[in-house]
């Protein structure tokens, strides 16, 4: 392949990547995403049997509403209590509750809660760690 059919190569490949990345950002502009606030909490040291609860807060990106269908959870011991149950207009704020109970639970716990949505990413996740220690000591 002589030089010139290289650059005319070169220049069709430029092409056809910067088409493709331009198409991108005005799909993901008019489609919708879920901008966390922070999508990680780590709670720290519990006691077994401890319960606490954590809010993730987002905001809502794009041109189209977010409506949010399901969050699902990887054990009983994590349970998502309250999320947005209507559209989201753009530019809105959301909040998602979880609540963790550590009754038997020990050692390093890593949670993931995942939001379905209309999201044009997919699915949405957050998570959350904690260090579950057997018993509170007497305190004297």
């Amino acid at each position: 392949m002589n030089k010139f059919m290289q650059g005319q190569l070169l220049v069709l490949w430029i092409c056809c990547f910067s088409c493709s990345s331009s198409a991108q950002e005005a799909i993901l502009s008019k489609g919708v995403s879920i901008n966390w606030e922070k999508s990680e909490h780590g709670f720290g040291n519990l006691y077994s049997g401890q319960k606490v609860n954590h809010t993730f807060r987002f905001v809502k990106s794009g041109s189209e509403p977010l409506i949010i269908t399901n969050v699902e959870v990887t054990c009983g011991c994590t349970v998502p209590k309250g999320w947005p149950r209507n559209l989201i207009m753009p530019g809105r704020k959301g909040e998602l509750d979880v609540f963790f109970d550590s009754t038997g639970k020990l050692g390093k716990q890593n949670k993931v809660v995942t939001v379905i949505s209309n999201a044009v990413a997919g699915n949405s996740q957050v998570t959350f760690t904690a260090t579950v220690l057997e018993t509170k000591p007497n305190q004297h």
